[in-house]
Formats: C-alpha cells, sequence, structure tokens
C-alpha cells in the first residue's frame, strides 16, 4: 500500500508550468514515528525517480531533525503535533518540518573539531544539525505564531 501514514497527502500540481510533487506527513512527537516518515519519504522520492544519494541524504537529514524536534522542542513528551511537508520541483527538493514546542534560539550550527577515526574525540552534542549542514544545500529556522519551521533544501543538478 502507499503512504500508509494517516493523515497523509499526495498532491501533484503544475505552477507557471512547473511540476511539483508534494505529501504532507502528521505525526506525533514519538521516537517510533520517525521511521515511518523516512519510509514515506523514500517511497515518495522513489516515485518521483530521485537518485538514491539524495534519498539517503534525507533519511539521516530527516531522522535527526525529527530526533532533535522530539528531544529538544518537546522534551521527550509524546504526542505533539510534528508536520513534514516535502516538495519536489524539477531543480530542488525541500522538506519543511513544521512544530509546536519550544522554539529553537537560533540555527547556529557550530564547526565540529574532531577526529572521525577516534570514536572518544566525537562531540557528545550538536552533531546532528553538523551532519544536517553536511548534506543540504540550504537550511532556514523560523518561528511564526507559536509554530517553528525548520526548512531543508537539497538542489538537484
Amino acid at each position: 500500500m502507499l503512504y500508509t501514514l494517516n493523515p497523509l497527502f499526495y498532491i501533484k500540481y503544475k505552477v507557471n508550468n512547473i511540476s511539483m510533487s508534494e505529501i504532507v506527513i502528521n505525526i506525533t512527537s514519538d521516537y517510533d514515528e520517525v521511521v515511518k516518515v523516512n519510509e514515506a519519504v523514500k517511497e515518495f522520492l522513489l516515485k518521483e525517480k530521485v537518485e538514491e544519494l539524495i534519498q539517503n541524504a534525507f533519511d539521516i537529514c530527516l531522522t535527526e531533525a525529527l530526533n532533535n524536534v522530539i528531544k529538544h522542542a518537546y522534551k521527550e513528551v509524546k504526542g505533539k503535533f510534528i508536520q513534514v511537508i516535502i516538495l519536489k520541483e524539477k531543480n530542488y527538493i525541500e522538506a519543511t518540518i513544521i512544530d509546536e514546542g519550544e522554539p529553537r534560539k537560533n540555527l547556529e550550527i557550530k564547526n565540529l573539531d574532531f577526529n572521525p577515526e577516534n570514536i572518544d574525540s566525537l562531540p557528545e552534542s550538536g552533531m546532528g544539525l553538523f551532519i544536517i549542514k553536511q548534506l543540504m544545500d540550504e537550511l532556514d529556522y523560523f518561528s511564526i505564531n507559536g509554530k517553528n519551521y525548520f526548512i531543508l533544501k537539497k538542489w538537484l543538478y
């Protein structure tokens, strides 16, 4: 069965002769839901014929970003609202994660100094955003009317 999460919407449309596809996934703040989002997004990206390298980047980035929302915005309280919107246009894919938790003060992503060969040198925090910054082309974060928006964009070349 295609797109098993509920509620989930799959939309294809054209704006100014540009074809776009979009899925909207509503989940709650539960780590088990993150896997389900990744499965639905992977299925969507496969259907849209997105190359595997980019599919994998979104899998990693969505996992990190959604886990951050659950851990930091919602302090691991289950049952809170999270919405994921994936938009695919001809030249890019954009993921928007919306939550109503505690907003971030900023989107400052530190450059981490560590030796990847030495597991003891890995930082205890900040790795998720660092990884997202490495894999995506553009990031944005803002809060409006009690909702937080984290936008990840990957250009298709």
